[in-house]
């Protein structure tokens, strides 16, 4: 039963962890660099703009992470180590815990938790396989709101400040190199994550997850492009047209009605954190008509990027610009088409559900060797958890991610209201 409802916790999970801290400290380090670099420089509004993107994205990654600590402390035995080494997420140390998050250290902390907890079941082969697992999944989702209030912007910045000077440092490359790398490696590991929830018999090759990849690459590109050649000919507009279109965005957030947080306050933050990721790329929220919603946004972000290119066309340097004007404009809508090609040949030819295994017959003993048994048959129990086995501690915020993300493929139904609904077409 838990090998059909848990993915083990390995050597890769263990690497995926390891990695995801280094990329962390070097996108963190990367941006005290730049934004270093532009206050010696004396650019002070470039400067306040990284900085108030870092204390930005800091503070909302920061909430979503104590809004996440204090549901998972309600959890039956999630505090209690099953080896008995100590607790897995500080326990009851909610004042430890609470002064880290103030101090903007609680996702590095999540971070290293994740991988001590990672290593003593990996390396030290000790139980608690599953909580290591559960901390995995909610730092790859912590990862993919990071990557949206910070790294997109900031890789917008980044562009419109080698538009607006017409000249690169060594400095700002390796800023960008630093956010693209982390938004790649954002998308491969949320996408890693919600595949861990599906069976054993429905592993996704490297071709779906690389197909996965690039179209996520070509629709966003484009995008952070556009942003960037618009503020650079009028950058005192680039906050109005957020503006404008992050109160729509959320307000749709709203009229979709989401369940992902418990509380009322965690829920509009969640919208207002969609509206965000919106305003970059689209993730789907709730249920049913995704197709439509789909062709909604992607209407609209497309009209909205002719507009913003038509802008700086007409207000261009012309001499400046004319080495790369042309190629640009042919260049985006192209890579933006091309990226919803990959979307289409993804949903056609290498979704999961193409891989499904079939159905189990309820007339099937559980203990059958050969029994499989589907993502249908999976569901969060009342009751409380083992503290030997742990087989129902289950991260219900990734597995409704997973249902509606796979979707005909459920991975939990929905029980009370403490299950959230939610899925991700990035």
């Amino acid at each position: 039963m838990e090998g059909s409802v848990f993915s083990k916790y390995s050597w890769i999970d263990f690497a995926f962890s390891v990695v995801g801290v280094c990329t962390f400290l070097v996108d963190w380090g990367s941006d005290v660099w730049v934004a270093t670099e532009f206050y010696c420089r004396g650019d002070f509004l470039w400067f306040a703009v990284l900085v108030g993107l870092m204390v930005l994205s800091s503070f909302v990654v920061q909430m979503f992470s104590w809004f996440w600590f204090k549901y998972d402390r309600e959890l039956p035995g999630f505090n209690a180590s099953p080896s008995g080494g100590g607790t897995v997420l500080f326990g009851d140390r909610v004042k430890l815990f609470c002064l880290l998050h103030v101090l903007q250290l609680g996702f590095f902390f999540r971070h290293i938790s994740a991988i001590r907890q990672g290593f003593r079941v990996w390396w030290r082969k000790e139980e608690g396989s599953e909580y290591a697992v559960y901390l995995t999944h909610d730092l790859s989702m912590l990862r993919l709101i990071e990557t949206f209030c910070e790294s997109a912007p900031q890789l917008t910045l980044m562009i419109y400040v080698m538009l607006r000077t017409n000249k690169a440092r060594a400095v700002q490359f390796v800023s960008i190199a630093a956010s693209t790398t982390s938004m790649a490696w954002m998308v491969v590991d949320y996408h890693r994550s919600l595949r861990s929830f599906l069976p054993d018999k429905a592993k996704q090759g490297w071709s779906s997850s690389l197909i996965y990849f690039l179209w996520n690459l070509l629709l966003i590109a484009p995008r952070v492009a556009t942003l960037a050649l618009f503020s650079s000919v009028l950058p005192g507009y680039i906050a109005v047209h957020f503006l404008l279109l992050w109160p729509v965005f959320v307000l749709w957030a709203w009229r979709q009605k989401t369940e992902f947080m418990d509380s009322v306050g965690g829920e509009w933050l969640y919208r207002a954190t969609i509206g965000l990721i919106w305003y970059f790329s689209w993730f789907n929220v709730a249920e049913g008509q995704t197709r439509a919603r789909s062709l909604i946004y992607h209407a609209f972000i497309t009209t909205d990027a002719g507009l913003l290119v038509v802008t700086w066309w007409s207000y261009r340097d012309p001499i400046q610009t004319e080495s790369y004007a042309l190629a640009l404009v042919i260049a985006l809508p192209l890579t933006y088409l091309l990226g919803l090609l990959f979307k289409s040949l993804y949903y056609c030819c290498f979704h999961p559900k193409l891989w499904r295994p079939p159905v189990r017959d309820p007339g099937l003993p559980d203990d059958l060797p050969d029994a499989q048994v589907s993502i249908r048959d999976m569901s969060v129990q009342d009751g409380t958890p083992s503290l030997t086995t742990f087989s129902q501690l289950l991260n219900k915020r990734m597995a409704c991610h997973a249902s509606l993300f796979y979707l005909e493929q459920r991975v939990v139904r929905k029980t009370d209201n403490t299950n959230r609904a939610e899925s991700s077409h990035l």
